[in-house]
């Protein structure tokens, strides 16, 4: 009798076992509700969240608009943003050093530790030359050999000096621009908060630096496409399978303009003031964290091919493809055993 009951407690066992094996599956397969997305004209482009696993509409709209947060505390040209104000001397002081809230003292840190990992091809104190620029405006303004001469001097991340919250710059007349590495920061601050909010399958899409949170609810990856330079948005190159990471690009098609039969682009050489000419169109990093996306793609362009290449292959858990202005693609090693992509047919 007892071995009878055994076996008929086992069986049960085995019987809830494969049903909820099969629910799990089940789970996995069935088709995914529609995603809920909110979009708008943030940070001086096209900001999008979209939501896989939740059908909240005001949660979505309340990520985007976190980027109104933390553009009044890193914009470079709005005048009550924090940085508007280190920049101008009108930040309160402690002492001979600026006093910064601790989400701005992040970033600059992050900002110099790429200024460092690059030895000044990126370099967040740039904001003397840079501001002489227009990239934006219908003007498309290229500074003076003599405005230059002037500015350049001023530019050296080793100058800013940060302890805690506090910076000290070294030299009258600095400034710092953290355009190339804000918005990275920003979305993985928007991860954060949605992670919190109990969403595990999203994509925050800062202006084409795309982050993924987690995969889709069906259990499959997100696909990303790396831009086609020049060409719209919704053009690829080629298309890449991303789970729970980041993809950053930075390229010479994002702001540029053309004036007198010369071109010029917003990724700027702190040595010269000019736009760097490498014979780069593009880099897209692969990474877990945004900001270091952002960080590496512009330190990586600034370096070139052959010495950014050696800096993504000496680094963990990061991967790289350049395009050269022959539009040939170029991955850092190991790429296609890490990461699934497929070229698009021209």
């Amino acid at each position: 009798m007892k071995t009878r009951k055994s076996k008929f407690i086992t069986c049960c066992i085995l019987g809830l076992l494969v049903l909820a094996l099969f629910a799990f599956f089940y789970a996995k397969k069935k088709p995914a509700a529609e995603p809920v997305s909110a979009t708008a004209f943030k940070l001086n482009t096209i900001v999008t969240v979209t939501l896989y696993d939740s059908r909240d509409q005001k949660l979505a709209e309340e990520a985007v608009a976190l980027c109104d947060k933390y553009e009044k505390l890193f914009s470079r040209t709005l005048k009550d943003s924090e940085i508007y104000q280190l920049n101008h001397g009108t930040l309160p002081k402690q002492g001979n050093a600026f006093v910064l809230s601790e989400k701005t003292a992040a970033l600059i840190q992050k900002g110099l530790e790429y200024g460092k990992l690059s030895d000044g091809a990126f370099d967040i104190a740039i904001e003397p030359v840079s501001s002489l620029w227009d990239f934006t405006s219908e003007e498309k303004r290229i500074p003076s050999h003599e405005e230059l001469r002037n500015a350049l001097p001023l530019v050296d991340y080793r100058d800013a000096e940060l302890r805690g919250n506090l910076l000290t710059f070294k030299k009258d007349g600095m400034g710092l621009d953290l355009g190339a590495i804000a918005k990275g920061y920003i979305a993985d601050e928007i991860k954060v908060f949605l992670l919190e909010k109990g969403v595990k399958s999203a994509t925050i899409n800062l202006g084409g630096n795309v982050l993924c949170v987690g995969e889709k609810p069906e259990g499959v990856p997100f696909k990303i496409g790396i831009q086609k330079p020049f060409a719209d948005r919704s053009e690829t190159i080629a298309v890449m399978e991303i789970t729970d990471k980041s993809v950053v690009s930075s390229g010479i098609y994002e702001r540029y303009f053309e004036k007198d039969g010369t071109f010029y682009h917003h990724i700027l050489n702190p040595k010269t003031g000019y736009p760097y000419d490498n014979h780069l169109v593009s880099v897209t990093i692969i990474s877990d964290k945004s900001v270091d996306g952002d960080g590496l793609s512009t330190s990586c362009f600034a370096l070139g091919l052959e010495k950014g290449m050696e800096l993504i292959n000496s680094l963990p858990d990061v991967q790289a493809v350049f395009i050269t202005d022959d539009y040939e693609l170029h991955y850092s090693e190991g790429f296609k055993d890490k990461i699934k992509i497929k070229a698009v047919e021209k």
